[in-house]
Parts: C-alpha cells; structure tokens; sequence
C-alpha cells in the first residue's frame, strides 16, 4: 500500500464535529447515520477519551483493552507477534473491520492520537459503501461474488464464517474485511478479491492525525489501517455499541440482491 500525501484537511473540514458544542451527541448520531464517520479534536488526555466514550456508546471490552474499556495502542514488540496483535507493532496495517472474526463485530470505533509518531503512523480510512459503489458499478458481478454466504473465515479456529459483503433481509449492506493471515477466502470468490481491493485504495484517505486528533466510525460500513511508522505513536482506542438509533447498514446503490439471484442461474 503506496502512501499518497495525507488529505487531512479536506476529512476534517467535512467530518469534523465540535464534541463539547451544546448537544454534541446528537450532531454526532447525526453524522453518523449519514456519513459514518465523525472527526475530532481535543481529545488530549485519556479521561477526556474515556469521558466521550461513555457519552456515545456503551464500551465493549476487548482482549487487549484496560479495565475501564479503552485500548493504549503503541509499539510492544512482546505484544506485537501475536495473531491479530499488528496494533502493538510499527508496520503497515491494511485496511479492516475491527472484530472481524466476531459474530457481530461492534458498531463503533473511537481512535484518537495521544502521542503522533516520529515519521509515517498516517491513519488510513475508507468508506465502504463508496468502495461497494465503485464495484457494483464496474462489476456487478463481483460485488455479487464477494457477497456471497459462506465464502470467508475471519479468525483462527474459532472465528467466524461469512462473507465480506452482508445483505440484510431489508437490502441494507454491511462490510466485513481483514488482508492478513487471519482470514481464508473461499476459491469461488479469489477471482473477484483484487477488482474489490482496487476499488478500496481507490477511495481511501490519509490522515496525520495530531496529538488529540481521531474519528469516530461506523465499523460496519468503514475501513480502518496504518502505515508503517517509526517513533513512539501512541494512540486510544474504544470500542463499542451506539447509544443512539444507528439503522444496520448502509443504503446500497445497486440492487445487489437480485444480482446475487440473478448470479445463481448462472
């Protein structure tokens, strides 16, 4: 994954939303249901994270959170080589669904930086529904293929079995990706994987965030990696479920559901 030149401002100038205005919440639940994705500032101590945290969702523990919730991500070369740790490491991290191998992985992530890296450590973002666009457009089929049941496995024995594009029964659309060793895709969809990994680093943007900077994200319609960095990044992660109304998925553009009916006569 090539790095092109950050494209922060135009992220922030579209997404950015002032967490301490008067009904901050709403403005955010509002972005959200639209957008997926709400950008921040000020964040500058952990009780500030925590504090917003609280406010918008009801934190989900993780293996490698602390006990109030929150995850401090930086350069642990003990943590670092273990399945699903490349958090803990300084390398490239290609864009994913945090919890992919969950049953349902949790609808918000919360990343702020507390501590920028020396060099490189730029955030990378895509939004899936315009990735999902991109495909169905140019290849109908394909967004068909990858949405297929059962066609991947996200996680080691006991993870889960799915697939990368979800359906729902009101044609609503859900992403679910992971690019490392944790995930085997099934061979009837290996054909169509690199026309869908085009269409997400087409659509990715590049953020340096500053110290106090991060996003909130819909986990189920956003992408989310790193480049490599040198330096003592460090960044807080929360997880977690929506203290709001959030519709599951996103709106699709494409009919995908009479393309995968269309794709079983074939």
């Amino acid at each position: 994954m090539s790095g092109p030149l950050p494209d922060s401002a135009e992220v922030f100038g579209r997404h950015f939303v002032d967490h301490t205005a008067t009904g901050a919440e709403e403005v955010i639940a509002e972005e959200l249901r639209a957008r997926g994705l709400v950008a921040l500032g000020g964040l500058t101590t952990r009780g500030a994270v925590l504090d917003l945290a609280r406010r918008l969702m009801t934190i989900t523990a993780h293996r490698d959170s602390d006990p109030d919730g929150l995850t401090a991500l930086r350069p642990s070369p003990r943590r670092a080589g273990g399945a699903g740790c490349a958090g803990f490491g300084s390398g490239e991290m290609a864009v994913h669904t945090e919890g992919s191998s969950m049953p349902r992985p949790p609808r918000l992530m919360l990343l702020t930086c507390a501590r920028p890296a020396i060099s490189g450590g730029e955030c990378v973002l895509v939004d899936g529904r315009e990735a999902y666009a991109h495909l169905s457009e140019c290849d109908a089929h394909a967004a068909a293929s990858i949405a297929r049941p059962r066609t991947a496995f996200f996680g080691s024995g006991d993870g889960h079995l799915g697939q990368v594009i979800t359906v729902t029964g009101s044609r609503r659309v859900r992403i679910r990706m992971r690019q490392d060793d944790l995930v085997r895709f099934s061979p009837l969809i290996q054909p169509y994987l690199e026309h869908w990994k085009t269409a997400l680093d087409i659509h990715r943007h590049v953020l340096r965030l500053g110290t106090g900077q991060g996003y909130l994200l819909d986990n189920h319609r956003w992408l989310h990696g790193r480049y490599t960095f040198t330096g003592p990044r460090q960044c807080w992660r929360a997880l977690g479920e929506p203290a709001f109304a959030l519709p599951d998925g996103f709106e699709a553009r494409h009919d995908i559901a009479a393309e995968l009916t269309a794709g079983g006569r074939r």
